[in-house]
């Protein structure tokens, strides 16, 4: 069993501006621990995936900085999209450069901005993974035991073991019954209360063949528009022939566009420590807090505050009798905000879109 992965990593994570850009997202930055997020996720997969066999998924304006961070990739294996499609395009392009390369190999496809606790747990389930993909052809998605009623996050419902070998099935392996969309605060309680419902983690295993005959069944436009590029892998004129494929290309995520309809999906139960790591709220929840609960990076004087994230970007930040307060200082921008407000920050990236402030983006 051949395994390889692909890691997307061409979002912006708007949610963390203003330190989240364009041009330097989230998954560059040190953002939780010591490395950048795709640092990391490179080096949990280490030794189970060689380096040769992972490939990157970014886009035009991230694509020098990626190549800065992670030299032990071979270039040809970092791939710039021309514009963003969503998951479904980026995991169906990936398919067909594998597909080339080995078709019963098996693919594991990772976002590049996820934090993990605990690398050793983890490594343990994406082995079982990798098994059940293999051995089941299956569309196995990582499911996380949720902790809270969250409300950011999608979910899916733990079915039976129907069809599943013993020996998978002592590992935890199972079918999906269904897929959910974020819910409201209520219904993410009953989720939370019903026991069988996990959190989407958006982490996927499968044999490169299984998810060419699922892309091909539930998304035959998408597969007949990136077979285009099947004879220009690894020729000089791959790069054109993306742009004019993408170009066609309707964007859609691959849980809307296959996991949701598919009869082969699987999951497993997984505890390791996972965060998407999403907004500036779970970034505090993340971060070490001294004995008034506040977490602060930078030059910063403190008097009467307690609960409050604090980033500064060289100069001083005072803050005096306030709490539960999330203070994000830039060379160019600054972010005040309530904790447990932050993910409205979207709001203000949408904003400066609107305005087409684009040296803030």
């Amino acid at each position: 069993m051949n395994l390889y992965a692909v890691i997307m990593a061409g979002g912006v994570g708007s949610r963390l501006w203003p330190r989240s850009r364009e041009r330097s997202p989230k998954q560059l930055l040190n953002v939780v621990g010591e490395g950048t997020m795709i640092q990391n996720t490179i080096a949990r997969l280490q030794p189970m995936v060689p380096f040769e066999n992972v490939f990157i998924v970014t886009n035009r304006a991230q694509i020098d900085a990626l190549r800065e961070q992670v030299p032990q990739i071979p270039a040809q294996n970092l791939i710039a999209e021309p514009f963003g499609r969503n998951t479904a395009p980026c995991i169906a392009l990936a398919t067909v450069m594998l597909g080339e390369r080995d078709p019963d190999g098996v693919m594991i496809v990772l976002p590049a901005d996820h934090f993990i606790e605990n690398v050793r747990d983890f490594q343990q389930q994406l082995n079982t993974a990798c098994d059940a993909a293999f051995e089941m052809g299956g569309l196995v998605t990582m499911g996380i035991t949720p902790t809270r009623p969250e409300t950011g996050y999608g979910y899916l419902q733990v079915g039976e073991r129907d069809g599943v070998s013993d020996h998978l099935a002592e590992r935890g392996v199972r079918r999906v019954l269904t897929f959910a969309e974020k819910p409201d605060l209520p219904t993410a309680e009953r989720f939370l209360a019903s026991g069988d419902f996990l959190w989407n983690s958006g982490m996927f295993i499968w044999r490169v063949d299984a998810i060419a005959a699922a892309l091909e069944e539930f998304l035959p436009e998408l597969t007949e528009q990136v077979e285009e590029l099947r004879a220009a892998v690894g020729t000089p004129r791959f790069n054109e022939a993306l742009e004019g494929v993408y170009g066609q290309i309707h964007p859609i995520s691959i849980d809307y566009g296959v996991m949701e309809k598919a009869r082969n999906a699987l999951v497993i139960r997984c505890d390791f420590g996972w965060s998407d790591v999403g907004s500036w709220d779970e970034t505090y929840r993340l971060a070490r807090k001294d004995d008034d609960g506040n977490s602060i990076v930078g030059d910063v004087v403190t008097v009467d505050t307690k609960g409050t994230f604090i980033r500064t970007a060289g100069k001083i930040i005072a803050t005096v009798g306030v709490d539960d307060l999330i203070i994000v200082d830039t060379p160019d921008a600054l972010l005040v905000c309530r904790r447990g407000e932050s993910q409205r920050v979207q709001a203000v990236v949408d904003y400066l879109r609107r305005k087409k402030i684009t040296s803030l983006l």
